[in-house]
């Protein structure tokens, strides 16, 4: 065997090894006292979604145990101490546990302790997820008001993942049903945004959606609808000129860097258009604008996810719900939906690795 052979099969073993290795996602916990335990045993009781990958769960095994017994769920996960967890490990789903943090099991509503171990869940997922020990990261519900008594740096998962992977650039997205929705602002008072709607933050949503759609759903060229903020589209300025003086110039810019993006269009008739399949991504203007269609097409699934990141993260679209947690009814539909998504999104970001790490060697 010649030398350049040889180096063409060793090549071509590490690849087809790489791509045999499986998946690994990583959930974190949340608020030990919402929901989280309890939805995540039940999403990954479900054999159709665990058998797409490994998981690691990054939270305690006593709330997990508790969640199980309470659902009449034989536990089906193994253990570890959080500082051993590790990519190959022999379960397919293990619990590193942080049995070192004291959360009473039994009261209810936000608390300081709930809101540390929170933190330190998603700390260390973050930074897995950075090292490669895991391929995606799922987020169960956090509190805000917890983690604010932990004195978190942080308002919440969103702003501590772009800080923790230093990331300029970020931005909620939402995939429900037929629909994946990005914002362009998020928790801002309708009276306010006029102050801060500007052409870089319609710019910013197109542009990280459209590498989002490409680089996690496998679309080559996708087409996104911007929405327009006033009714009517504002008819030529009659009911307000965002759309002539920030709206139109944003999508201006995206199309001459090579993004496929139109609008601005009335959003009463666009999100109909693009549950129909005419669209393959939307940039909402605010936060109800794009919410309001996500959970009425798709209340139960619809799952959130931040783009712009170098790590995969989805979450489910919802909260807490401390009024319901440790009564065994919370609904596990969205954290199914969120981990079905992470592994599909792991997956496609892998696939365009190899396929691009072929075409290198294919020209060498």
């Amino acid at each position: 065997m010649t030398e350049n052979n040889h180096k063409n099969s060793t090549s071509a073993k590490a690849t087809a090894d790489k791509h045999d290795e499986p998946i690994v996602i990583g959930i974190t916990m949340g608020e030990p006292l919402g929901i989280g335990p309890e939805i995540i045993v039940k999403a990954l009781y479900d054999p159709f979604v665990r058998r797409g990958a490994k998981f690691i769960i990054f939270g305690m095994d006593e709330f997990l145990e508790y969640a199980a017994d309470l659902t009449e769920i034989e536990p089906f996960w193994g253990r570890c101490q959080h500082e051993k967890i590790s990519r190959d490990c022999p379960h397919n789903i293990i619990v590193a546990d942080y049995d070192d943090y004291s959360v009473p099991l039994f009261t209810k509503g936000p608390s300081k302790a709930g809101g540390e171990a929170s933190l330190r869940f998603c700390s260390d997922a973050i930074n897995a997820a950075k090292a490669g020990i895991i391929d995606a990261v799922v987020t169960a519900p956090i509190s805000k008001t917890s983690w604010k008594e932990a004195g978190a740096e942080w308002p919440g998962h969103t702003e501590m993942l772009a800080a923790m992977c230093k990331s300029p650039r970020k931005a909620m997205m939402f995939a429900a049903g037929p629909l994946k929705i990005a914002l362009a602002t998020i928790h801002e008072s309708l009276f306010d945004l006029r102050n801060k709607f500007t052409i870089g933050c319609v710019y910013e949503p197109i542009d990280l959606l459209n590498t989002a759609l490409q680089e996690f759903f496998g679309i080559k060229n996708p087409h996104i609808a911007v929405a327009a903020l006033n009714p009517h589209a504002g008819e030529e300025g009659q009911f307000g000129d965002e759309e002539q003086r920030i709206i139109s110039p944003a999508i201006l810019i995206a199309q001459e860097m090579g993004i496929k993006c139109s609008g601005p269009y009335p959003a009463d008739t666009l999100f109909v258009k693009a549950a129909a399949g005419k669209y393959d991504g939307v940039v909402a203007m605010y936060h109800d604008q794009g919410m309001i269609p996500v959970k009425l097409l798709a209340f139960r699934d619809a799952v959130n996810v931040t783009i712009g990141l170098p790590i995969i993260r989805t979450s489910p679209a919802h909260g807490t719900a401390f009024d319901i947690a440790g009564k065994g009814v919370a609904d596990e539909s969205s954290m199914r939906a969120a981990i079905k998504l992470a592994v599909e999104m792991a997956k496609t970001r892998k696939q365009n690795a190899e396929f691009k790490i072929q075409n290198i060697e294919a020209k060498k």
